[in-house]
């Protein structure tokens, strides 16, 4: 009987070992917008998968791209309210939301990923913005220089700007405007059939999309308006109740790995940029010059976009001007 008993409780000792275990491994969601194709929608999966490794499976990720748990739009607040665990998208779709970090799409002339996101992330660190203050920031990052791509006509002058309705996301909107185009606000996800159908005449992205949105098989001519490139501003952020459930171990490491991918996620851009480009030029598509004359007439239009954030934000309590004087040094 002493027998029987011994090996009863060693059975049950393994089976509420193995319970524990089992109820301690936590698993999240992430929800992301790109297509599982896309670079950056992969560097996700190995965000994911890196965290899975590191954390030895105590965290358990699983990932949902191309919007199959949260729209783009509202992924930032799907995360806020627990729909998702985890999210990835574009701060401009909240047009307002996070003033601070608005101003890294601004059009400063952006040369690269890898510079547009280490300058994303200065701001974050420097800064710290309230407006984030509703989730844990993971990391941001951002693409490398936004241009001007165009269906039917070149644009080498501001006079064939004018009148050309554009598709832009956020603050590019601006830019457009400044340039006596006509912007008209809509998410990548829509874009490639509103310029195949003619709804807009082009659209301001950078080479990156050409391919990995395929909109190269649309856009027939981009103009190389490097001296006013804007970018884009991506968050990672997760829940703020999940993210103060993990260990302190585990936030570690999360944050660890948060500062690798950040680097990564900027790397991914600028190969995908020179995809886009590839891809563009397979195609057939033509890169359209600005004179240098041109080039002074472009900065000095866009120049006021400047200091029109600066008075906006201002109405918040938000130094614009210090904050856009810190991305021009970190640039």
């Amino acid at each position: 009987m002493k027998r029987i008993a011994f090996l009863t409780f060693l059975v049950f000792s393994f089976s509420a070992m193995f319970a524990f275990n089992a109820s301690a491994k936590t698993e999240l969601s992430y929800a992301n917008f790109f297509p599982p194709t896309h670079i950056q929608s992969q560097l996700a999966q190995s965000w994911c998968d890196e965290v899975e490794k590191r954390t030895k499976g105590e965290i358990v990720i699983k990932y949902f791209p191309a919007q199959a748990l949260a729209k783009a739009p509202q992924t930032y607040d799907a995360v806020v309210s627990g729909i998702a665990d985890i999210g990835m998208t574009v701060l401009a779709y909240s047009r307002g939301r996070f003033p601070i970090a608005s101003a890294i799409d601004l059009p400063l002339g952006y040369k690269s990923g890898v510079q547009a996101t280490k300058v994303a992330n200065a701001v974050l660190n420097k800064f710290h913005p309230e407006e984030f203050n509703d989730t844990k920031i993971m990391f941001l990052h951002a693409h490398g220089p936004g241009l001007i791509n165009t269906v039917n006509k070149k644009v080498a002058s501001l006079a064939d700007m004018k009148g050309m309705k554009i598709r832009t996301t956020g603050a590019s909107g601006r830019v457009i405007g400044a340039l006596g185009g006509s912007p008209v606000g809509k998410g990548m996800n829509e874009c490639y059939q509103m310029l195949q159908k003619g709804v807009v005449d082009g659209s301001l992205h950078p080479m990156e999309a050409n391919k990995g949105w395929k909109l190269g098989e649309v856009v027939k001519y981009v103009t190389e308006s490097y001296p006013i490139a804007y970018t884009t501003t991506f968050a990672v952020f997760m829940n703020k109740a999940k993210w103060n459930k993990l260990t302190p171990a585990q936030q570690n490491t999360i944050m660890e790995i948060n500062a690798e991918w950040a680097d990564k996620h900027g790397e991914g851009w600028d190969l995908s940029d020179k995809a886009g480009l590839e891809f563009f030029k397979s195609k057939g598509g033509e890169f359209v010059s600005l004179s240098d004359a041109e080039v002074a007439k472009w900065k000095a239009a866009v120049a006021p976009i400047m200091d029109e954030y600066a008075k906006k934000v201002s109405e918040k309590g938000i130094d614009g001007k210090a904050v856009v004087d810190f991305i021009k040094a970190n640039m």
